[in-house]
């Protein structure tokens, strides 16, 4: 676990430098947000289209294997495209071919190494493990988008490239020497011979439908994917608008952003035994802490408030990871996973749009009250109709015994 933590440390600082890199390539080529807006969804795309199929993939074949081998076609698609950059013959449609590719091939590695960082502990210890890559996850875009601009700035645009296609292969290379829990299951296999290979496609679609809380955590994640976490936007808005400030104000404010998160995610590695339960409720605590940072005076009591909303997130996101990743039996987490990156396609797809007109229409501080507001109540909503389903009595016909048969006289 240990040597598959500073293997994602390395991937995710890698694949943030190329992010960071691709936005600003974009823009070199066609000098067009717009554009650049396009390639990110082109690259989210197969997350929609074929999420399911990938983790259908995941888990009829061996999950070592198959995460070594998504890691390599990686490495080998950012070192195409820093070659192409080098001699100058990379366009905007081979570009967005190349995003497309990309996006194509996470739909099996994101499951495939999910679930594989996850056999390397025991079953109690899962909880911990997800903690654990969340708070890799957030060092690593941390060290990423500051190494980005070093590498471009000394050299060139195609290091970023070269850097994550070799991050690729480092973790590629570490997957073989991973030794799962021997009471973990490593490669699912089916229950019974299937004769339709969509089969599994479908019966993943159907057991996440058949599942409140899995139907449940879809839902509280997704309105607070729209109208919450877009910070990026939000924030941004508010520190330069109402709040007077300039660039380095914001920049402070991401990094306060960044710290709460990896506060967060050490909270969220002692868990348990989250539920969807706790997933509400810290994302209705932290859709309050929202609408009360919508109206902050200044940024000294934005900042106050920024790091609190920054640990509930966090820590919400753990718990709700370990549900998903822990609550389908262990045949179905890779289908299970397949159909949550194709909801969570639509809420990246969704949400900024949704929130952009919301602040067309009321502003920064009211798209982040209004959006706080709808977020906590939503989650109450759900809680108080799921309390009275619940507290509906059962009503049963009470038989009345008849009287026992006796001998005549």
């Amino acid at each position: 676990m240990r040597w598959w933590s500073v293997a994602n440390l390395v991937s995710n600082a890698g694949t943030w430098m190329q992010l960071t890199v691709q936005n600003l390539l974009v823009l070199q080529i066609t000098g067009s947000a717009a554009a650049t807006g396009l390639s990110l969804s082109v690259q989210a795309a197969p997350g929609l289209l074929m999420g399911v199929a990938g983790g259908a993939a995941v888990d009829r074949w061996p999950r070592k294997l198959t995460a070594a081998v998504s890691q390599a076609l990686l490495g080998a698609v950012a070192f195409t495209t820093a070659l192409l950059i080098a001699f100058d013959q990379l366009g905007l449609g081979v570009l967005m071919a190349l995003a497309a590719v990309t996006g194509l091939i996470a739909t099996v590695d994101g499951p495939a190494c999910a679930l594989l960082g996850n056999d390397l502990v025991r079953a109690e210890d899962v909880p911990s493990a997800i903690g654990v890559g969340s708070l890799v996850s957030n060092a690593g875009r941390l060290a990423g988008t500051g190494l980005a601009g070093l590498a471009v700035g000394v050299f060139g645009t195609a290091a970023a490239y070269v850097a994550n296609g070799v991050s690729f292969l480092f973790v590629a290379a570490v997957v073989p020497f991973l030794r799962p829990v021997a009471t973990t299951v490593t490669k699912a296999a089916p229950a019974a011979p299937r004769d339709d290979d969509g089969m599994t496609v479908r019966e993943g679609l159907a057991f996440f439908a058949r599942r409140p809380r899995l139907v449940a955590l879809a839902g509280i994640t997704g309105i607070s994917a729209i109208f919450g976490r877009n910070y990026g936007l939000t924030l941004a808005v508010l520190v330069t608008g109402p709040l007077a400030g300039g660039a380095a104000d914001f920049g402070t404010v991401s990094t306060v952003l960044a710290a709460g998160g990896i506060i967060g995610a050490v909270l969220g590695a002692r868990l348990r035994k989250p539920s969807v339960r706790l997933v509400g409720t810290l994302a209705a605590a932290g859709a309050l802490l929202q609408v009360v940072a919508g109206l902050s005076p200044s940024l000294a009591v934005l900042l106050v408030l920024v790091l609190p909303m920054a640990v509930a997130e966090s820590v919400s996101d753990t718990a709700g990871t370990t549900v998903l990743q822990t609550d389908p039996p262990a045949d179905m987490r890779g289908r299970v996973l397949g159909v949550w990156g194709s909801i969570k396609t639509v809420w990246g797809l969704a949400g900024p749009p949704a929130l952009g007109l919301l602040m067309e229409l009321a502003g920064a501080r009211g798209a982040l009250v209004t959006g706080g507001l709808l977020i906590a109540g939503t989650i109450g909503a759900g809680h108080l109709l799921r309390r009275r389903r619940a507290a509906e009595p059962v009503v049963t016909q009470v038989l009345t015994p008849r009287p026992a048969l006796s001998t005549a006289a």
